[in-house]
């Protein structure tokens, strides 16, 4: 059985709700805190690459490529496996740092995981 796999950002703070929040930037984000971040795990090693992040720049025009990428990067990744194991045992919230709520990695890995947004 999985859990449910969600994503939010990092700025809208900790719920009760939100289960193992994981950190799924490389990046630390800007402005927090590692208590204000309430965070369980940051696996940076699931993020994208350096070279795709750069690539992608957050640009939507540039969203379905980036998700190919991306499942590339993923697929046989341990990062991918260790979340795959915790989602077996509990909730997981991916959680992010980008504006866009809609074109990010926490989103595709969501989709990845087989998990809701």
């Amino acid at each position: 059985m999985l859990f449910p796999v969600h994503t939010k950002r990092i700025y809208d703070g900790r719920a009760e709700s939100d289960g193992l929040r994981v950190l799924v930037d490389r990046l630390w984000p800007r402005g927090i805190t590692k208590a204000d971040a309430a965070l369980d795990l940051w696996l940076k090693d699931v993020a994208p690459s350096t070279e795709l992040r750069r690539w992608f720049d957050h640009r939507a025009d540039r969203w379905a490529e980036f998700r190919k990428r991306y499942y590339q990067e993923l697929a046989g990744s341990p990062a991918v496996r260790q979340l795959r194991a915790l989602t077996c045992k509990q909730s997981v919230t991916l959680v992010y740092a980008a504006k866009d709520r809609e074109h990010n990695e926490a989103i595709v890995l969501a989709e990845f995981l087989g998990g809701e947004n």
